[in-house]
């Protein structure tokens, strides 16, 4: 029996993200090829300014209010005709809204760069801007295409986990960027897939487990047990301590290494649980992992649903491609399209039950341990 809910409103979501592709291709048809390429190529300055916008809390700073540039700045502890020069660039791009000459107020777009906004994506916009993250695009990419190498590797010496296992700071931005994921996929994956066929979540590199209690909100059978590094586990005691929630109670964390070993199944109502966790890793990294999956269903009849984007075969979208560039300049990993995750299934020692679509970028993968 399939385990995907709301078919309908899945194939509907994915129409519109069809569309929706088709305009974002309207300026290359629309602008002239030259100015379009400068267009293009100077894109980072607008990434720079929402960057600072998010260093500087502006969204918050102006919360639900109507405000003047001066008070803005007064309240960001910034110039205020500097504060009012980047607001009106941001404003031109349709972050934020300028209502009267140099008074502004949230929008919808600025709305999320707000620290208490349920959507809130600030921290996957101080993540993907931070310095650590961005110098490998500007210094290493050209050499990272060149040979083949990860740029952040080139640029900081060392792989991206390792680096941030010894880096405190980045490594709790990391984690409430990976928390935030939701606002980017929505809530689909847990409101389209039958959660309710299972008894446990086992949510493999979980974070603080943001994805898990999402999913045990609505299905109050359920408990789930959360495994990621021990620097991470340890945040997550400490963020849920001082955050508690009625559906935390439900939710045991575990310090653990995928590579070494996985809290074994018990029975077919266990479900192990891999958000956006394998794209990170090369085919090698992946085929591991999946192996010790494997093993740790058992003979139980326990599922493995990984949450991933699944490329096609030729003309991905912009973001689809953009996400893959970001695992090349940060990982060994990759984005992958339906064969080349079969590829690794079948060297793995699990099989493809079902893709269940969800109204998302991703997909929800079904796998089972082979016979």
């Amino acid at each position: 029996m399939s385990l995907q809910k709301n078919a309908g409103a899945v194939r509907r979501f994915a129409r519109a993200m069809k569309f929706g592709a088709w305009l974002q291709n309207l300026p290359n048809r629309m602008t002239p090829p030259p100015f379009r390429l400068v267009q293009i190529g100077s894109a980072f300055w607008q990434s720079r300014a929402l960057y600072v916008a998010a260093r500087l809390d502006l969204a918050g700073c102006i919360g639900d209010d109507t405000l003047d540039a001066a008070t803005i700045a007064e309240r960001a502890g910034a110039d205020a005709d500097a504060t009012a020069r980047l607001l009106r660039m941001l404003a031109a791009i349709g972050v934020f809204e300028e209502t009267t000459p140099r008074h502004y107020r949230n929008n919808r777009l600025s709305a999320p760069l707000r620290s208490d906004h349920p959507q809130s994506v600030r921290a996957m916009i101080l993540m993907h801007n931070d310095p650590v993250m961005s110098r490998p695009w500007y210094e290493a990419l050209e050499r990272g295409v060149r040979e083949g190498a990860t740029p952040f590797r080139l640029t900081h010496g060392r792989e991206l986990f390792a680096w941030l296992d010894d880096h405190a700071d980045s490594d709790a931005l990391f984690s409430a960027a990976m928390d935030s994921v939701e606002a980017l996929a929505g809530d689909s994956f847990a409101t389209d897939f039958d959660w309710g066929r299972f008894e446990r979540v086992i949510d493999v590199g979980g974070s603080r487990g943001a994805k898990s209690l999402a999913i045990l909100k609505r299905h109050p059978h359920l408990t789930a047990l959360v495994l990621d590094r021990p620097q991470v586990i340890d945040e997550a005691r400490r963020y849920w301590s001082e955050h508690p929630t009625p559906e935390v109670d439900r939710v045991a964390f575990q310090a653990g290494d995928a590579f070494d070993a996985i809290p074994p199944a018990r029975d077919e109502r266990d479900v192990y649980f891999l958000s956006a966790v394998l794209h990170g890793f090369d085919d090698t990294g992946c085929i591991t992992i999946l192996r010790k999956l494997a093993a740790a269903c058992g003979d139980g009849g326990a599922r493995i649903v990984l949450l991933e984007m699944v490329l096609p075969e030729m003309g991905a979208d912009l973001a689809a491609a953009s996400f893959d560039m970001q695992m090349f300049m940060g990982t060994r990993g990759r984005e992958r399209t339906l064969d080349e995750w079969r590829a690794l299934f079948d060297r793995s020692g699990v099989t493809l039950d079902e893709v269940v679509g969800l109204r998302s970028f991703a997909s929800m993968l079904v796998l089972r341990r082979k016979e």
